[in-house]
Formats: structure tokens, C-alpha cells, sequence
């Protein structure tokens, strides 16, 4: 598995890289400091899991991840950050991201994370679910207020 490291910490990268490395198989094959810079090493390096910090200087790691998933690069997105923000959540899944973690997760829990999405599933660390789910379960009635209730008898016949 080919793997780009997105992160403005220089310490973050070394360590991510120390540990991704340390699987059979996977290698580390460009590491970029803001978001232009990922963009450029996704293009050129055609990682197969881009991990993808969110704060960066410059251009942030969601405008990144979206311009990346935009170009047709292949790469699965990680987004993993140190900040449970819902909305930060919200906006990775829109932007393209594959999945979402925090940077607090134990070294087997990160690279099982990575196996996950690599394989073309999606994930989201815990926490993050119920929000998730309050989110985009919302009833017709909340989601879409504007339908009048013969309408909205029919989206829920449909549903």
C-alpha cells in the first residue's frame, strides 16, 4: 500500500510515518506540509490512502481532500485531526473523505483505520456516529419543510 502523510507538524509525520512503516508492505511515499503541497504529491505519487490532517496553513486539509477526490486521484482520504468538531465531520464527508479519526487513536486502531479504507470502506471514530446519524436521519417533515403534507405523504410512501 502506497501512503501520502499530510500534516503540518514535522514531529506528526515522523511519527505517522514510523508507524505506517512498521506494516509489511506499506511504504510512506510522500509526506506534504499544507494542503497545496498534498495535492501536488497525490498528483504525482497516486498514493492509495492519502492521511489528511484538517488546520494546515494555507489551504485546509477538507479544501484538500476535495480538490484531490475533484482531480480523479484514486486515493482513499483519512481525514485525522485532533479536533472533534461535528462540522468538521460534515464537511470531510462532503468534501470526498473516506474517513474520520483523531489523532488520540492507538497505533493498531490508526492502522487498522487505514486497512478499512484502503479496502473502500468508510469510517467515522465513535463519537462522531450518533452525530452522524441525528444529522442525516432527520425526519421528511425537518429535512425538507417546504413540502406540503400531501408531499410529504408521498416521500414517506416512497421511503
Amino acid at each position: 500500500m502506497r501512503i501520502l502523510i499530510v500534516d503540518d507538524d514535522p514531529l506528526v509525520r515522523m511519527g505517522l510515518r514510523a508507524i505506517l512503516s512498521s506494516v509489511d508492505g506499506w511504504d510512506v511515499v510522500a509526506e506534504a506540509g499544507d494542503g497545496e503541497a498534498a495535492i501536488g504529491a497525490a498528483l504525482t505519487h497516486r498514493p492509495d490512502v492519502v492521511l489528511m490532517d484538517v488546520r494546515m496553513p494555507g489551504l485546509d486539509g477538507l479544501a484538500a481532500t476535495r480538490r484531490i477526490v475533484d482531480e480523479g486521484c484514486d486515493a482513499k482520504v483519512l481525514v485525522l485531526t485532533t479536533f472533534e468538531v461535528d462540522e468538521y465531520v460534515f464537511e470531510a464527508m462532503r468534501s470526498g473523505a473516506s474517513g474520520f479519526v483523531l489523532k488520540r487513536v492507538p497505533p493498531t486502531e490508526l492502522i487498522e483505520a487505514v486497512r478499512i479504507v484502503a479496502s473502500g470502506e468508510s469510517l467515522l471514530f465513535p463519537s462522531s456516529t450518533r452525530a452522524v446519524i441525528e444529522r442525516f436521519a432527520t425526519p421528511a417533515e425537518r429535512a425538507m419543510p417546504d413540502l406540503t403534507e400531501r408531499e410529504q405523504d408521498v416521500l414517506r410512501l416512497l421511503a
